[in-house]
Order: C-alpha cells, then structure tokens, then sequence
C-alpha cells in the first residue's frame, strides 16, 4: 500500500472518530438539558407533599452514583460508535487489507482498554471505595472517585495508585485520580 493511501485511511478513520466523539457529545448534551429539565420538575415543592425514602423524609437521592452512571454510559456509547465505524472500515473493500487489519487491531486496543478499565473499577470498589470511573487512553489512567468523608488521603491515592499500576502496567507518572465534588 503507498504511503498516500496509507496517510488517506489513517485520515478517514480519525475524521470518522473524531465526528463519533463530535456526536456522542453532542448526544450526551440533549440528554443533559433534558435531565436538567426532569431534575428541576422532581425536585419542586408541593403543598403538602412529603417523600418517604428508606425510612427518612426528605431524604435526597444520590447525585454521585448518577454521575458514575453517566460516565460509564457516555464512555459506552463512544466506544460503541468507534467500533462501529472501524467495523464499517474493515468492511470496506476498497480501502485494502492493510486498513483493515489498523482498524481490527484498533478495536482489539479499545477492548483490551474496556477490560483494563472494568478490571480497575472493581478492585477499587472492593478496596472500600463507593463508586469510581476508569478511563485508559494513550497518554495513561484516569481515575475518578466518589467523595470520601475525610477527602482522599495519601493512603487512598497510594492504593489506588497501587490497582492502576498492577492492572494496567502503567507508570505512577501517568495515573490521574480525582475526586467527585460532591
């Protein structure tokens, strides 16, 4: 394959990411601006109106595990997309073997990275931590976690830290662990 037709499917499978990511996002905005809406109408007031929930009135839901839940669905969604547009370049005869065999290797990478990630969040959860999100890229591990009471303490960063690296086999240097806000 010349190296102009190699640069011409290197291109068309990043064009074809990058508006995967442009529409995920732009998915996961409209569905925003709707929870925002459905989020406001719940939480009004009415005379009179009480909630039982677990045995406590008034009690508010869990706004941390919806966001863990969003992350994971919104990092889902853009992996499905990317798959299936390297599906679509596999399929592709007339872009030849060699681009067929980028993107299958592409796809084998997002499926090593989705088993990394599900692999860290589990043993981090089993380490005592509420909720947390993995993402594994190129450039390395993002971890996110649920709010401790105590905020994260270098014990915390240590362990986790800990997971990531025997998991991933990335280096320390390249772990990111943030905290939710809230």
């Amino acid at each position: 394959m010349s190296m102009k037709k190699r640069g011409a499917v290197y291109s068309v499978v990043a064009l074809m990411l990058c508006v995967a990511v442009y529409l995920n996002w732009s998915y996961n905005r409209q569905e925003e601006e709707g929870y925002q809406s459905v989020a406001e109408f719940n939480n009004a007031k009415m005379l009179g109106e009480a909630a039982l929930v677990d045995g406590a009135a008034g009690e508010s839901a869990d706004v941390s595990g919806d966001y863990f839940a969003e992350a994971r669905l919104s990092r889902q969604q853009a992996r499905d997309e990317a798959v299936s547009i390297l599906n679509r370049t596999i399929d592709n005869e007339q872009l030849g073997e060699e681009a067929a065999a980028e993107a299958s290797a592409a796809i084998q990478v997002m499926a090593q990275s989705a088993m990394q990630e599900s692999r860290i969040e589990n043993m981090i959860m089993a380490k005592g931590y509420e909720d947390c999100v993995v993402f594994v890229n190129d450039s390395g591990v993002n971890v996110i976690v649920s709010r401790q009471e105590n905020g994260l303490q270098d014990s915390d960063i240590a362990r986790i830290t800990e997971i990531v690296m025997d998991e991933s086999g990335v280096d320390a240097s390249r772990i990111k662990i943030v905290e939710t806000a809230s």
